[in-house]
């Protein structure tokens, strides 16, 4: 599976578990950190884990290994990275507040 592969499988993931607004940002030439950005939202810190850990599990069963995780504790932003692939699972009142679109305005996105 390619990178854009992995992003729509992720963002498909992220929506079995009833994320919110799922967006998929095409950021290569504008980041050298990823090519692609998975951006979706929970509506509570407890459906935030959830999300993310069934996109871990998905992940590991296709044979992805997570390269770093952060914010798990918390369940207010969790980062999953995937190398090319970076997940960003929010608690909705972050990401109003750090609003990672608006900063990757120049990205292409893709709703799911």
């Amino acid at each position: 599976m390619g990178t854009s592969g992995m992003a729509y499988f992720i963002g498909k993931t992220a929506s079995e578990k009833k994320a919110r607004d799922i967006k998929i940002l095409d950021v290569k030439g504008l980041s050298e950190i990823a090519d692609y950005f998975v951006i979706c939202s929970g509506t509570s810190t407890i459906q935030v884990k959830a999300i993310a850990d069934e996109i871990e599990e998905k992940m590991a069963e296709k044979g992805y290994e997570i390269n770093h995780k952060e914010g798990y504790n918390s369940g207010k932003w969790i980062l999953l990275d995937y190398g090319e692939v970076i997940a960003h699972i929010f608690y909705e009142e972050d990401r109003e507040f750090y609003d990672l679109e608006r900063l990757w305005i120049d990205a292409e996105a893709i709703s799911i």
